[in-house]
């Protein structure tokens, strides 16, 4: 059933947004740090530990806004894509499907080409990038166009057929061009002082219009990456926050529902968006374990004579080692023989690297040394 009282697109005032500024100046300061602090943490690494931060970070970004919508990426061929358009080594790539190659060329397009103008032409390149087929599921997509509404309203909607529940109701397609119009003369001009409050109104103000068949959602976490970039003056994404908004769907859902059916007041909205947008920075330094921690290791061992070799199986066990490291397979890793292998496992023992584990006689394994 429709609701009685107007949608945000349909208040007299639309789209003039209010918020209050005073309850948002902490919360806002708090990002602001917490970005500061991220970054400053990034950038004192070197440049490979930078990329393969970002790596990580791109992918799960890529394949977490996929899921709020219910499509499950492969997350190795989302890590292929992107590192092959960023030109960072990771070894024999996934062979990947297309619709990962387009929304990886939708994000990489945001992020790193922050500083271009949002157009419409754009736009609907993005939305081309999503659907290659020009169609999702049964429904065809326009391409190169605004939705026209041919097959009725846009609508959010959930239940079973004949009971259905209407979440939310777009402006009608005739409105489309000039909202449109309008919210990219906003979104390119210098009117808000600062990126991350633009980033907060530019998905809501998106999300409202809904202008495509389909991916407004997609497109609309990509606008706010992208603005989120702007406000860091950087191309490279250490936090996902399509990953925190993944985690946290059903308050996401639960705030969008709400704003779109109250005033242009939104405050409420600022506030979640500034919160979420603070644990996603906060939640990157465990995401990004691995890379900081990998990263510490080659500092605390980079003065000790280590062969190609040791290096190798090293860095093997520093991603993610499956199973137990035993002197055989150190020799199929490093493709050399038994008693080679023996002998770099013994001098990184001497070294204080590795370490042998409890087990003994024909089960000896190594592992690394826990480090501080």
């Amino acid at each position: 059933m429709r609701k009685l009282s107007p949608y945000l697109y349909e208040q007299a005032d639309w789209p003039r947004f209010s918020f209050d500024r005073a309850a948002l100046a902490e919360p806002l300061a708090a990002v602001r740090h917490r970005q500061g602090r991220l970054l400053g943490r990034m950038e004192a690494l070197g440049f490979e530990p930078r990329q393969e931060a970002a790596l990580h970070t791109l992918t799960a970004d890529v394949v977490k806004t996929s899921e709020i919508e219910g499509e499950h990426l492969n997350p190795d061929q989302v890590r292929s894509s992107i590192a092959r358009r960023l030109g960072i080594d990771i070894g024999a790539l996934e062979p990947v499907d297309r619709n990962v190659e387009g929304i990886v060329e939708v994000t990489l397009d945001a992020t790193s080409k922050f500083g271009e103008p949002l157009t419409s032409q754009r736009l609907f390149a993005w939305l081309a990038a999503l659907f290659p087929t020009a169609s999702s599921g049964m429904r065809r997509i326009r391409a190169g166009a605004w939705r026209d509404d041919s097959t009725g309203p846009m609508q959010v909607v959930s239940g079973p057929l004949g009971r259905e529940r209407v979440h939310y109701e777009a402006p009608a397609a005739a409105r489309v061009d000039t909202e449109m119009a309008q919210f990219l003369a906003w979104f390119n001009a210098e009117n808000e002082a600062d990126w991350v409050v633009k980033a907060a109104l530019a998905q809501l103000w998106f999300v409202t219009v809904h202008p495509f068949d389909d991916g407004n959602g997609r497109i609309a976490r990509a606008i706010a990456d992208m603005a989120l970039a702007r406000s860091e003056n950087s191309p490279q994404r250490f936090y996902s926050m399509s990953a925190q908004i993944r985690y946290e769907r059903d308050a996401y859902y639960h705030i969008l529902e709400q704003t779109q059916k109250a005033t242009l007041d939104v405050t409420a909205w600022m506030q979640w968006f500034l919160a979420c947008l603070s644990r996603a920075i906060a939640g990157a330094e465990e995401s990004l374990k691995s890379v900081l921690d990998k990263t510490r290791f080659w500092e605390q061992v980079g003065d000790l004579p280590l062969n190609a070799r040791q290096r190798l199986v090293l860095t093997r066990m520093l991603d993610g080692f499956e199973g137990k490291l035993t002197t055989a397979k150190w020799a199929t890793l490093a493709k050399c023989s038994h008693d080679t292998a023996l002998r770099d496992i013994q001098a990184l023992v001497e070294n204080g690297i590795l370490v042998q584990s409890a087990e003994g006689g024909r089960s000896t394994s190594y592992e690394l040394v826990k480090r501080s």
